[in-house]
């Protein structure tokens, strides 16, 4: 059921990939909701994936761009403001990657270089996209920014990896960055802590259906999809949120406030 929650808002969507990824679905979502979009992803990954779909879909141009790159980030919102006609409403950051995870280096023996371009991809990249929007003022008053963390950046999940660390970074930008916008121009910014969810990102990770099962059983609610997730980011872009920044904000059907389970002992329980 829509609610033209985002009627005459526009958006930028970072990281949709294919039918499995969460910004794939959140695209699908705000477009349902009455927004207008503009989808965006790194050269090599609009080769890959399905994206040209996904535009059709939802009438959305698609313009690449390296996130590692000022001027690819400059190109994309001078392109995107010049297709909106003006400002832009809310950015969602769906990026992730980790090259000593790909490798399958431990945590205690990744490669330093790899391990720079993993913070430079995954956590600075959202540094670098709201410098670009703040130095060209893109972001319209009021408008919102959502980036997809995980509590691994909270909690100990050995096979997570050195993207804990990325994602500890992120959520820091978000806080650093968001008391600035937030000064400025009224501008939110939030990360969503997501469930464990089977996209070809996560399921990269070492022991990701052992994630998967595990958050299952530890969550009151059960596991929240990626559908869900969508829904929850379409509420932050709009204007029902207007007072929330700065936030790590769980989605995870309690899996974060949860000591322990019944489901989780008995499992564990000796005959």
């Amino acid at each position: 059921m829509a609610y033209n929650l985002l009627k005459g808002k526009k958006g930028i969507i970072f990281g949709a990939l294919d039918e499995n990824s969460i910004a794939w679905k959140t695209a699908l979502r705000c477009h349902e909701e009455g927004a207008q979009l503009v989808l965006t992803n790194a050269p090599v990954a609009l080769r890959m994936g399905e994206i040209n779909k996904l535009a059709e879909a939802v009438k959305a141009p698609v313009i690449g761009a390296d996130v590692t790159n000022m001027d690819d980030l400059k190109k994309l919102f001078e392109e995107s403001m010049k297709h909106f006609g003006g400002g832009i409403d809310f950015v969602l950051h769906s990026i992730g990657m980790s090259l000593n995870v790909r490798k399958g280096k431990s945590y205690t023996e990744i490669d330093y270089e790899w391990n720079k371009k993993t913070l430079d991809i995954s956590a600075m990249s959202l540094h670098r996209v709201l410098r670009t929007a703040w130095d060209m003022d893109a972001l319209n008053e009021g408008a919102s920014v959502v980036a997809l963390t995980y509590i691994a950046a909270q909690r100990v999940f050995p096979d997570y990896n050195e993207m804990a660390d990325a994602k500890a970074l992120l959520e820091s930008v978000t806080r650093s960055f968001g008391y600035y916008y937030g000064v400025k121009k009224k501008v939110r910014v939030n990360t969503v802590s997501q469930s464990p969810t089977r996209t070809t990102a996560g399921s990269g990770v070492k022991g990701f259906d052992g994630f998967i099962n595990y958050a299952e059983k530890m969550s009151p609610l059960g596991n929240a999809s990626a559908d869900e997730c969508a829904g929850y980011c379409v509420t932050l872009f709009s204007d029902l949120t207007k007072m929330v920044t700065m936030q790590n904000l769980f989605h995870d059907g309690g899996f974060s406030f949860t000591g322990v389970t019944e489901p989780v002992i008995n499992s564990m329980a000796t005959k």
